[in-house]
């Protein structure tokens, strides 16, 4: 196992008015760069997207975290799409500032993941070749549907999808058709039993552990294929 690198400490201007945290993590072999939205309920200090961020720098692949405004705030109210696909942006633009010799590719965990893809869908994010979805929200709870993923036909680079088997808001059926529409630019990784948190049962002898470990394994592939 590589040394880890720490994460260090940012903040990244949204406009005028709005300033958000964000963290830095650069192995020394870094060969692309991962800028990572947290989801609706938990920033980007949750142990979820800090066991992403650490395994993906053991493969060579930096991560810049950063916070949406709500979050900053401490509020429970995610912020207007336009203000969100604002601090995609801004985040993109500053890991390619910091580092304009790291290929990017973009997304995150749920809401974080779907905020980028409509920023790249209204305008192509500067420099970002690729998506990576960590649980794409298709749909709320209990209530399968595919309104959600209509702005993703919009979007001309390509996308990986990793999701698991038992996502309350992803029926599974429903991502492989939209996998399929989305024909070549999508890729699509199942993760049995896991649910929208990438948890998995006991029964099934796994741990979540071992699903990270194959969902990282997974995303770096993927990272080396898109900008090799």
């Amino acid at each position: 196992m590589k040394p880890l690198t720490s994460p260090k400490p940012l903040t990244i201007a949204v406009d005028d008015a709005q300033r958000v945290s964000a963290l830095l993590q650069v192995p020394r072999d870094a060969r692309a760069c991962y800028v990572l939205a947290h989801g609706a309920g938990a920033g980007m200090a949750h142990p979820f997207m800090a066991a992403i961020a650490n395994g993906l720098a053991e493969r060579g692949i930096a991560t810049l975290r950063y916070q949406f405004p709500y979050m900053e705030r401490g509020s429970k109210r995610p912020d207007t799409p336009a203000l969100a696909r604002a601090t995609v942006r801004a985040a993109v633009s500053e890991a390619s500032r910091l580092h304009p010799q790291l290929p990017l590719v973009a997304g995150g965990k749920s809401f974080g993941g779907r905020m980028t893809s409509q920023a790249q869908a209204a305008a192509p994010l500067p420099g970002v070749r690729g998506l990576v979805f960590l649980g794409f929200p298709l749909h709320p709870a209990g209530r399968p549907s595919d309104e959600r993923a209509r702005h993703l036909f919009d979007v001309r680079i390509p996308m990986l999808f990793l999701q698991g088997t038992r996502d309350a808001l992803a029926d599974v059926q429903l991502v492989r058709r939209l996998a399929g529409q989305l024909g070549t630019l999508a890729t699509l990784k199942l993760f049995d039993d896991a649910d929208h948190s990438f948890h998995v049962p006991a029964r099934t002898g796994r741990n979540d552990a071992d699903v990270r470990g194959e969902l990282m394994d997974a995303l770096a592939g993927w990272v080396e294929r898109i900008v090799g």
